[in-house]
């Protein structure tokens, strides 16, 4: 798990592809829990919040951009 402002320094190409990397990963995860070959639960609830940490990020930034342009 990463924390977020470790998230905050890297840059927009780097966070969509962990974005990408943590969906994948997610996506994994539950269609081993749905086959019954998953060991440790707590992981899936873990990507998810790395997921969402993610995406409040790259959001963040889009309305700060979005700030940035509407004021000069």
């Amino acid at each position: 798990m990463t924390r977020a402002s470790e998230l905050r320094n890297l840059g927009d190409t780097e966070l969509i592809r962990r974005l990408a990397e943590a969906k994948e990963e997610l996506f994994n995860l539950r269609f081993q829990n749905v086959t019954g070959q998953l060991d440790g639960h707590s992981r899936i609830g873990q990507v998810k919040k790395d997921v969402a940490r993610l995406n409040t990020i790259m959001r963040q930034r889009e309305i700060e951009l979005a700030e940035e342009q509407a004021n000069g």
